[in-house]
This record gives C-alpha cells, sequence and structure tokens, in this order.
C-alpha cells in the first residue's frame, strides 16, 4: 500500500499550530452556521482557549502527516469539554472519535459539554457516543439555547 495508512498524532497545541487551528475552527464552524462570519471571532477564539488554558484545560490539536485536522479545549480535572472541531474534509471520518476518545482518557470520570439546540449533527453525535441532555440553558456569550450533555463511564 504506497503511503500507508494516515498516520494520526493528538499532540498539545503550540503556538506555531494557532493559525492553522484556528482556520480549522472557523471552516467548522462557518459549515455549520453559514450566517454568522466566524472569521470575525478569530480574536475571541484566542482569548477564550486563553481563558480555558489559565483555568485549567488544556488545548490539543489532531494531525495526519502534520496538518492539523482537528482540535479540542478540555479541563480533565472538572470534565469539561469546551470545543471539539473538525476540518470539514474530515468529518464523518474518525477523527471526532478519536478526540473524543482522548478526552475520556484524559478525564475518565466522566465529561460535560455544552452545545447549540439547533446544533443537530452535534447532539447526534454526542448522543451517539453515550452523552446524554442533562439541562438546558443560554449561552451568554452568543444568547443561544444551549444544552448541557454529560457522559459518564
Amino acid at each position: 500500500m504506497a503511503g500507508g495508512p494516515p498516520k494520526f498524532v493528538i499532540r498539545p497545541m503550540q503556538a506555531a499550530d494557532l493559525t492553522e487551528t484556528l482556520d480549522v475552527w472557523v471552516a467548522a464552524w462557518q459549515a455549520a452556521y453559514p450566517a454568522i462570519d466566524f472569521n470575525a471571532r478569530r480574536g475571541w477564539t484566542v482569548e477564550r482557549i486563553a481563558e480555558l488554558e489559565r483555568s485549567g484545560s488544556r488545548s490539543l490539536v489532531i494531525a495526519n502527516g502534520g496538518r492539523i485536522v482537528g482540535a479540542m479545549v478540555i479541563n480533565p480535572d472538572t470534565g469539561y469539554l469546551d470545543q471539539i472541531v473538525v476540518a470539514t474534509d474530515c468529518q464523518g471520518s474518525d477523527v471526532a472519535e478519536m478526540l473524543l476518545a482522548e478526552a475520556r482518557r484524559l478525564s475518565s470520570s466522566g465529561l460535560e459539554l455544552h452545545v447549540n439546540q439547533d446544533n443537530g449533527r452535534a447532539i447526534r453525535f454526542y448522543e451517539k457516543h453515550g452523552f446524554r441532555k442533562t439541562g438546558e440553558d443560554v449561552n451568554p456569550r452568543s444568547g443561544a439555547p444551549i444544552y448541557l450533555m454529560c457522559w459518564r463511564p
């Protein structure tokens, strides 16, 4: 087999990864919500990641052959999973599952996340992987209705 199977590596996000990671984030969110200009939210995203890291979260990327194809921000101590994003051309592959498996490894006692109530694709993904809706709220930044979802082993 020429080139062999894809080699995925999950590793901590480094400063040099930021632009490429933001490109993945913007494209993934833009595909889900075309009416919102996520490119204009790059600065907010950088600030959000820094804020989460100051409170104990870890930012990880998944790369294939050096190309970043996904990312997540997770707090292993609390189990809070802030984001999983996957490059649009890798959605439907195993990339999200690999990130979720790493999140479960880092926080084996359980995971919690918030998801927009109108993000059916994400909700179906999380439910398929054992998450349950445990509450409803409103995102304080966007005003969008959200679900709290939890996974417990």
